[in-house]
């Protein structure tokens, strides 16, 4: 009985001097906090996790109310075109200036894409962002229907019609170019 006390009071106190660690670690700085840092394995494990599971329970029974036709199909590339295309690029999949500078990178979706990814979690990440990334919530600025119309463009990327596909190939690049420094 003395030696499992002693025990557990032996992993207490390992994870206050734990805690108290990281405490003191944050505090004097020697965390990463520049947006140039790349992330490390623990914080990309927790974002990932977090991610993941707030995926899994926020799109449970989540369907896109919008059927796919030409019409919303166009509509979707027209807003990406509008919203979405700065960070994630046109159909050249070239990254803008600001695309380049961010840590986790934002996926050029033209090469990159989330075709294979439910709609309803495309429509989740476009409406809620994701935290610890560049990735905005459009809650404030897009309507439901509209951000559902950009996930279901993004989910037929690589199959849309030939009337869809001419307009998404009409999407100026935003191809970034180096700055004299």
């Amino acid at each position: 009985m003395k030696s499992t006390i002693s025990f557990l009071g032996g992993i207490i106190f390992a994870l206050v001097v734990l805690v108290v660690a990281g405490y003191f670690a944050v505090k004097a700085g020697f965390v990463p906090a520049g947006a140039d840092t790349k992330p490390t394995a623990v914080e990309r494990w927790v974002a990932n996790t977090a991610l993941r599971a707030a995926l899994e329970r926020d799109t449970k029974g989540l369907a896109n109310p919008v059927q796919p036709s030409d019409e919303n199909l166009i509509t979707g590339v027209h807003l990406y075109a509008e919203n979405c295309v700065i960070c994630h690029g046109a159909s050249d999949a070239k990254p803008s200036n600001p695309a380049q500078g961010f840590y986790i990178a934002a996926p050029q979706l033209a090469e990159d894409g989330v075709e294979d990814d439910p709609e309803a979690e495309s429509f989740w990440k476009v409406k809620h962002g994701i935290r610890f990334t560049a990735m905005p919530s459009f809650a404030p600025t897009l309507e439901d229907d509209q951000i559902w119309k950009i996930a279901m463009f993004l989910k037929r990327m690589d199959k849309l019609p030939p009337s869809v596909d001419a307009e998404w190939k009409q999407v100026p690049s935003v191809a970034g170019t180096p700055s004299p420094k």
